[in-house]
C-alpha cells in the first residue's frame, strides 16, 4: 500500500509562524507582506539544559528528539518516557528511562556552516564511519523530476514569506513529511525526530532539501540511515567527500529538467527523457537562493 503524500506539511495558515508587516518598496509605495517568526526554544534532556535553538516554533517535540538523536545524546534504543513542552516558557523537556549526563560533551563545540544557531556538540564525525547504507536501493530519474515538481508547487511558508529552508522525507515519487524552519538543520532534526517517534524506517527513503549539500547535511542524512540525498542547491567539497566515503547518493542542482550526481550514481535508473520535463516557473526557480 502506497504511503500517503504530504502526511505532514507546513501549515501556512498558522498565524504563529508568520507576522504581517508594512514597509516601503523601491518606488516609495507602501507594501504589506508576511515575514517568518523566530523564537527561542530551550531544550532539556532529563534535568540538564542542552541548547537554545532559534526556530519557527512548530513541532517542538520532533525538533527536540531529532536534535538529541543527531548529537548522539539519544540512542536508537532509548526509551522516551515523557516529553513536556511549555509554550509560555519556550522550553521542551525530553525524559528518558536511561540516566544521562553530557556535561563533558557540552563543553566541546564545533561551529558548522548551517545558519541560525548551527552549532553541534562533541565530535561531528562521531560513529559516522561505522554506518553502512543499503546498496540495493534504486532511484529512478523520473522520481527526481516528480518530487521536485510536487514539493516546489506545494503550499509552503517559503512561498508565503520566504527566508526559510525546507526538508522533505520521500519514498519513490511521493513526498511524505515536509518540514520548514529558519535553519535547515532544524528542519532535518524535525524529520529525524518524527522518524524516531513514529518508528518510521529509513529503508528506501529519499531525503530532499532546498538547502546546500554541506558536510552537516550529508552527515545527518547518513546518520538517519537514508541512502539518497537530493537538493535544489549546490555542493561543498567536504560534503561530496563524505558522501563518497559512505556511498550516499548525492544529487544537487535539481531544478526543472536538470540535476547533477556527484556520488552513488550506481543507484540511479535513467528512465525519463529530460526533454519531456518542463522548466520551472520564475516564481519557483528562486526557491533555493535563500
Amino acid at each position: 500500500m502506497a504511503a500517503e503524500e504530504f502526511k505532514l506539511k507546513p501549515n501556512v495558515d498558522d498565524t504563529r509562524l508568520t507576522r504581517p508587516v508594512v514597509g516601503i518598496d523601491h518606488n516609495g509605495c507602501s507594501v504589506n507582506l508576511d515575514v517568518v517568526e523566530e523564537r527561542p526554544l530551550t531544550l532539556f534532556l532529563n534535568g540538564q539544559e542542552i541548547v537554545t535553538n532559534m526556530t519557527i516554533g512548530d513541532y517542538p517535540e520532533y525538533l527536540a528528539v531529532g536534535y538529541l538523536l543527531n548529537q548522539h545524546m539519544l540512542r536508537p534504543d532509548d526509551e522516551i518516557t515523557e516529553i513536556d513542552y511549555d509554550d509560555e516558557l519556550e522550553t521542551v523537556i525530553v525524559r528518558t528511562a536511561r540516566e544521562t549526563n553530557y556535561e563533558g560533551k557540552l563543553k566541546k563545540k564545533t561551529r558548522t556552516s548551517g545558519c541560525a544557531q548551527g552549532t553541534v556538540f562533541g565530535d561531528l564525525m562521531e560513529h559516522f564511519e561505522e554506518i553502512e547504507l543499503p546498496q540495493d536501493v534504486k532511484l529512478k530519474s523520473s522520481w527526481i523530476y516528480a518530487l521536485s515538481k510536487k514539493i516546489n508547487m506545494a503550499p509552503s511558508l517559503y512561498l508565503k514569506a520566504g527566508a526559510i529552508h525546507g526538508c522533505v522525507l520521500c519514498e519513490e515519487d511521493r513526498p511524505l513529511i515536509y518540514m520548514e524552519d529558519v535553519g535547515r538543520h532544524n528542519a532535518v532534526d524535525k524529520i529525524a525526530g518524527y522518524m524516531f517517534m513514529e518508528k518510521l524506517s529509513p529503508e528506501n527513503k529519499i531525503f530532499y532539501t532546498t538547502g546546500r549539500l554541506t558536510s552537516e547535511m550529508v552527515i545527518k542524512t547518513v546518520k538517519m540511515g537514508i541512502p539518497v540525498l537530493i537538493s535544489r542547491s549546490g555542493f561543498t567539497a567536504w560534503g561530496v567527500e563524505l558522501a563518497r566515503q559512505v556511498g550516499l547518493t548525492l544529487i544537487g542542482r535539481a531544478k526543472g529538467k536538470r540535476f547533477v550526481v556527484l556520488s552513488g550514481e550506481q543507484r540511479i535508473e535513467f528512465d525519463a527523457n529530460p526533454e519531456d520535463v518542463l522548466d520551472e516557473s520564475r516564481k519557483h526557480a528562486r526557491k533555493s537562493e535563500e
